[in-house]
C-alpha cells in the first residue's frame, strides 16, 4: 500500500477484507462512487469514494477503522462515508442531489446495494438543485471579483464550480423524467437542450475543468461573465420548470 491502484477494481478484495475484520457482520455494505464508478478515474490524481454501510453496533465501534482509514488514504482512497442504512434513508431529503449521484454511478464492492429500490422525492431535489444553483451563482459572483482578474484563480473557479454543476445537471435530467447519459459533456448537452440554456459555454468551462483549452487571460474573463450570465439564465428555467408530474395535475 502507498501507490495509487491502477484500476479501481483491483483493491475491491483487499479494502473489503480489511472492513470485514474490522466490522464483521456489522458491515453491511461498501460501494464505489464517484469517478471510479463512473470511468472517469485517472490514477495518481484521482481519489477513490468508498460509502462503507455498518449496523449501529458497527458505527459504535467506528474507531476501530482509524488505522485503516489512514494506510488506504496513502493510496489516494478518500475517508469513506460512513452510514447506517437508517441514516441514508432519511437524509434523503437532505440531500437529494448526493445521493442520487450515488444511486446513478456506483459498484457494489461488497454487501446489498443499499441503492437498489431508493426513491428521491421530485420535490426535495427540485428544492436542492434551485438552492445549490443559486448558491453556487453568488459565490461565482463573490468570487470573481476577488481574483483581481487573474487567469490562475479564474480558472480554478470555473474547474471547481463545474464538478457542482455535474451533479445538478443530472438532477434535472432525473426530475424531468430524461435518461442521464453516463458521459460528462453528453449530460452537459442533454440537461442544457432539456432545459434551454446555452451549452457552449458550459462545454468551454469543461475544456478549461480539464486543462485542454489555451484561453488567454482576456478570453478567460469573457467566457467567466457568460457562464454567470448563464448560470442565471439556469436559476430562472428551474424556478420556472414544472415537473412532470405537476403538468399531469394541471391537465387534469
Amino acid at each position: 500500500m502507498g501507490k495509487a491502484p491502477e484500476k479501481p477494481e483491483s483493491i475491491f478484495a483487499q479494502i473489503t477484507e480489511d472492513y470485514r475484520k474490522i466490522f464483521g457482520d456489522d458491515l453491511l455494505s461498501v460501494v464505489l462512487y464517484g469517478s471510479g464508478a463512473s470511468g472517469h478515474y485517472v490514477p495518481g490524481k484521482s481519489d477513490l469514494n468508498f460509502l462503507v454501510v455498518l449496523t449501529d453496533k458497527g458505527m459504535d465501534g467506528l474507531e476501530k477503522a482509524m488505522d485503516t482509514v489512514t494506510r488506504w488514504w496513502k493510496s489516494r482512497v478518500a475517508v469513506p462515508l460512513f452510514m447506517t442504512k437508517d441514516y441514508i434513508c432519511s437524509s434523503l431529503d437532505a440531500y437529494p442531489i448526493e445521493f442520487l449521484d450515488m444511486k446513478l454511478q456506483h459498484i457494489l464492492v461488497y454487501g446489498k446495494d443499499v441503492f437498489a429500490g431508493l426513491e428521491i422525492q421530485p420535490g426535495h431535489l427540485r428544492l436542492q438543485v434551485e438552492r445549490e444553483l443559486r448558491g453556487k451563482l453568488l459565490h461565482l459572483r463573490t468570487r470573481f471579483l476577488e481574483t483581481e482578474g487573474k487567469e490562475k484563480p479564474i480558472r480554478e473557479l470555473i474547474r471547481v464550480s463545474m464538478t457542482a454543476f455535474l451533479s445538478s445537471f443530472k438532477a434535472l435530467l432525473s426530475l424531468l423524467g430524461v435518461a442521464v447519459p453516463r458521459e460528462r459533456r453528453d449530460i452537459i448537452t442533454t440537461a442544457a437542450r432539456a432545459i434551454g440554456v446555452d451549452a457552449a459555454i458550459f462545454m468551454k468551462c469543461m475544456d478549461i475543468r480539464e486543462g485542454a483549452d489555451k484561453f488567454s487571460r482576456t478570453e478567460l474573463i469573457d467566457i467567466y461573465r457568460y457562464y454567470m450570465k448563464e448560470v442565471d439564465q439556469l436559476c430562472r428555467r428551474v424556478d420556472e420548470m414544472k415537473l412532470p408530474s405537476e403538468e399531469v395535475k394541471d391537465g387534469q
